[in-house]
């Protein structure tokens, strides 16, 4: 304990300044909006207008502990022990599938009862894999360049991961940790011809799965017309679009949105940035974008200031965590706009919700440390 305690300091660095404001910026204007965009359906459900908030509020004190103990994680021993992260990571999918333990809401068993609180088991079980794949990105980066085998091994444990989420199903994480796994391995070294040929029957497979399931399928149509059954399967994304449209340039005002009038559903969750959109308008919205923008390119910049430090481990993760975070936003912004189909993924550390938003919290926390651990280092280099 006192050997981890000394190895848990914080380095004598200033953190980036750009990061780190556009991070609390977005963190606060989700906690405003989850006020503003679920009075209805909190008054509706509980009799509160401000219930979400409360809870809200509540999960981002949660989030400021856990970040802050992750804060003080040194890297080199989250790179020591990435196999226990992969084995906690596919631990956490097959529990919340086994019956009596997983928790189902709305025909999806993603949830784990952990007393007064549910855990998304997805959420804590993704962030566990990126830090499995950093971990084996820098160990084999010889391997990933030269030959199929050494992008074969990874493979197999994210399709395992990737089989349980679908079980679930939660289609939306499972996409968002192949995308993020294979920019890690992309810049680690592997062809990109390989990863093409991967790519490739990933989507043949899904291709089919969409085809062979009537639900799936009933998603694809209405996202691609939702006009046509208005009141049926595109009831949801032809509220979002009106929300988008009312909002004009300007916006309507904080608070004065009229389609979390329990016109458009989920408006707190999946589509908070529809509500968003209708009271900040299209200036807001860009607003928003930029803000999102800024934490991808100093991520990036955080990430190659830890290459160029010889912390390769470091280095991945913060490539992997910074676009698992501008992927998600953009999917989610994209299907509130009706760009893509339904994915069921929030807008991160805006949307409502306990696990997404405390594991949003660590993953920037993450961020942090490899910018002042890779600072550090490179102070000391030229002192």
């Amino acid at each position: 304990m006192k050997r981890w305690m000394a190895a848990a300091y914080l380095p004598r660095v200033r953190p980036d300044l750009w990061l780190l404001s556009a991070l609390v910026v977005i963190a606060a204007l989700g906690l405003v909006m989850v006020g503003s965009s679920s009075v209805a359906v909190a008054d509706r459900l509980s009799g509160e207008p401000m219930y979400f908030f409360y809870r809200q509020a509540v999960y981002a004190l949660i989030g400021l502990v856990v970040g802050f103990i992750v804060l003080h994680i040194p890297m080199r021993m989250l790179a020591a022990n990435t196999f226990t992260m992969l084995a906690v990571g596919l631990g956490l999918l097959l529990v919340v599938l086994l019956p009596g333990l997983g928790h189902s809401v709305n025909g999806a068993q993603r949830w784990l009862n952990l007393g007064p609180l549910a855990l998304q088991a997805s959420e804590p079980a993704r962030l566990c894999l990126v830090l499995y794949i950093a971990g084996y990105a820098s160990r084999r980066q010889y391997e990933l360049a030269t030959s199929w085998a050494g992008l074969f091994r990874p493979m197999v444990f994210l399709v395992i991961a990737c089989f349980l989420m679908l079980l679930e199903p939660d289609f939306g994480a499972s996409a968002i940790l192949v995308a993020v796994a294979g920019i890690i391995l992309f810049l680690a070294g592997a062809r990109l011809r390989y990863l093409f040929v991967i790519g490739g029957g990933g989507a043949l497979a899904l291709t089919m799965m969409v085809l062979s399931s009537p639900y799936r399928m009933q998603r694809l149509i209405s996202f691609s017309d939702p006009w046509a059954h208005p009141f049926a399967s595109g009831f949801q994304l032809t509220q979002s679009l009106i929300a988008i449209g009312r909002g004009h340039v300007t916006g309507v005002g904080l608070g004065n949105s009229v389609q979390k009038l329990s016109y458009l559903p989920e408006t707190h969750t999946d589509f908070l940035f529809a509500i968003y959109a209708e009271e900040f308008g299209l200036i807001g919205s860009l607003a928003l974008i930029v803000l999102f923008s800024i934490v991808v390119w100093r991520g990036f910049a955080i990430a190659r200031r830890a290459v160029d430090a010889g912390h390769m481990f470091s280095g991945f993760l913060a490539y992997g965590l910074s676009a698992w975070v501008v992927l998600q936003a953009f999917i989610n912004i994209a299907v509130n706009m009706g760009l893509l189909p339904t994915k069921g993924l929030t807008l991160p550390l805006m949307s409502y919700g306990g696990s997404s938003l405390v594991m949003m919290c660590a993953l920037c926390a993450l961020l942090l440390r490899v910018d002042l651990e890779s600072t550090q280092a490179l102070r000391e280099a030229r002192s």
